[in-house]
This record gives C-alpha cells, sequence and structure tokens, in this order.
C-alpha cells in the first residue's frame, strides 16, 4: 500500500491585541511557548509553534497584535512583522472576539492577504450565548471579508480546536515535516526563559511600564541538571527601576518566583533565576538595538 500524503505548511496568527491569538496556539500545541497577556502587543517576536499529527505538521506562527497606540520604532518593527508574516504563510487564521468588531480589527482586516486562505476564528464563544446573535455577527463580519472558512471557538477552554484544525488542514501543501514530530517550537530554551520574563512584567506592572522594558540574558550556565540564569530588565529611566523593583523588592521578587516556577516546568529541570533591572535610555526608538533583539 502507499504511504498516505503528508502536509505541512505554516498558519498565521492575527488579530488586533488581546483577542486570544497566544492563548489558541498555545491551546492548539498544548504546551505555553507564547506569553499572553491582557495588554497589547506582548508578543514581540514571531513565535512558531509546531503541532504534529499522523499525517500533518502545522507550524503555527503567533504575530505581534497589530497597532498604531504606542508610536516609535519598536511597534512600527513589530506592526512590519506582521505584514512580513502575512505574505509568507499557507494559511491564515483572524481572530475576532465573539461580538466584538473594532476599527481595530478592521485595520488588520486590511492587512488580510487576497490570494492566502484566510479563516475566520471567533473566539470567547463562551462569553457568547445567544446562537442567533453569534450568527448574525459572523454574517456581518463575512460582509467585511471574503473569508475561505469560519469556526467558532474557545481558546481559553480549548473548545472546538480539533474542529479549526479540520478547517486549516486542506490549506496545507504537500510536503514532508520540516520539523521532529515532539518538537512544538522552534524558539530555543533562551529565548523562551527572556519571554517568560516579559509575561510577568505585563502581568504585574501597570499600563504603559512594560512597554519601556525589554530583557536581555546576562548569564546561563549549566550545573548537572540545573539551569543557573541571569536575566536584566532594560528600563529606560531610573524612576522606571524603582517601580520595577517595587516596596521593599516585593514586586521583583515576586516577577522573578513566578517565572521561575514557569521555567521549571517547561523545562522539566530545576532553575536558579536571578532577575534585576538595568537602565538602558532610549531602547525602544533605537533601530540598531531593536535588530540585536531580531526584531
Amino acid at each position: 500500500m502507499n504511504e498516505p500524503e503528508f502536509h505541512c505548511g505554516f498558519v498565521a496568527i492575527v488579530g488586533r491585541p488581546n483577542v486570544g491569538k497566544s492563548t489558541l496556539m498555545n491551546h492548539l500545541i498544548g504546551q505555553k511557548v507564547s506569553i499572553t497577556s491582557k495588554k497589547a502587543q506582548t508578543t514581540r517576536h514571531r513565535v512558531h509553534g509546531i503541532h504534529t499529527e499522523p499525517t500533518a505538521q502545522f507550524i503555527f506562527v503567533d504575530t505581534p497584535g497589530f497597532q498604531t497606540f504606542h508610536r516609535n520604532a519598536l511597534n512600527d518593527a513589530l506592526n512590519q512583522s506582521v505584514r512580513d508574516t502575512l505574505s509568507s504563510v499557507d494559511c491564515v487564521l483572524f481572530v475576532l472576539e465573539a461580538k466584538r468588531l473594532t476599527d481595530a480589527d478592521r485595520e488588520v482586516i486590511a492587512l488580510l492577504p487576497k490570494k492566502v486562505p484566510v479563516v475566520l476564528v471567533v473566539n470567547k464563544i463562551d462569553k457568547a450565548k445567544d446562537r442567533e446573535e453569534l450568527a448574525a455577527f459572523i454574517a456581518d463580519c463575512r460582509q467585511e471579508f471574503a473569508f475561505t472558512d469560519v469556526e467558532v471557538v474557545s481558546a481559553k477552554h480549548g473548545q472546538r480546536l480539533a474542529e479549526l484544525l479540520d478547517k486549516v488542514r486542506p490549506h496545507l501543501p504537500e510536503s514532508p515535516p520540516l520539523y521532529p514530530e515532539d518538537m512544538i517550537t522552534d524558539k530555543s530554551e533562551r529565548f523562551l526563559a527572556t519571554e517568560i520574563v516579559r509575561e510577568k512584567l505585563f502581568r504585574y506592572l501597570g499600563e504603559e511600564l512594560p512597554y519601556a522594558m525589554n530583557v536581555e540574558i546576562e548569564l546561563w550556565e549549566m550545573e548537572g541538571e540545573m539551569r543557573r540564569i541571569h536575566i536584566a530588565v532594560l528600563v529606560e529611566k531610573d524612576s522606571q527601576k524603582g517601580i520595577l523593583i517595587g516596596k521593599g523588592g516585593e514586586k521583583l521578587k515576586k516577577i522573578s518566583t513566578e517565572a521561575r516556577l514557569d521555567m521549571e516546568k517547561l523545562f522539566d529541570g530545576k532553575v536558579f533565576l536571578r532577575v534585576f533591572a538595568k537602565v538602558k535610555s532610549g531602547w525602544a526608538d533605537d533601530v540598531r538595538f531593536l535588530k540585536e533583539f531580531g526584531l
């Protein structure tokens, strides 16, 4: 008998900030590799999450949420990252919040490619109980763009994700897998460690402060089975450093502890983590500096 055909391809996950893109990808691959937050643009890099089945490999690309509120070189680079991703994938998942279509959503719709299949993914259906209202909402969305298909999901609760994969699978080209079947991301442990710390910054600091921060690894050593990791949080001025550290060092301690626990779970091993603040003014508007971070 002939071997069944194998399909493999790239699937972009796009949408405005805070519609659940990263949560969706994490649930699709069964592991947390993309950080989540209720604040806009916590995802700064294109993160590949890999889901492999017996006859298909889905390579999901989580993108920054396209937005125009925080204007600087960093956000311009992030928005360009969204545009670049859309031009180089086999299928696009456009994620919307159920019963909510905003001008920010329409800005992303304007970027959607005309020659690539785009599946409308209506997320947070646990908040939309009325089926007729949901059907009317989907009909309105179809007036905005010629979507190839539609699926309703709850990314947070993992509902209807198998049905979503069924909608995507036909659009993957025939190809051998690009990654080993047990691989869930193309990102290194070092990258994932910095992303985990950034997630905690967004979770525990104010609305504006995390956008003036980035993180970099200053030490990464293996001591037997234990990882010894030192991570610097880059801030633009001393006053931000004080806010990050918090009264008696409590805020930074909380961020460090939760980040360490997440790393130990992800890396399946002990981690000694030191997180500290470091002033580096103007980093968010220094294009050369952004390139050092791969943005």
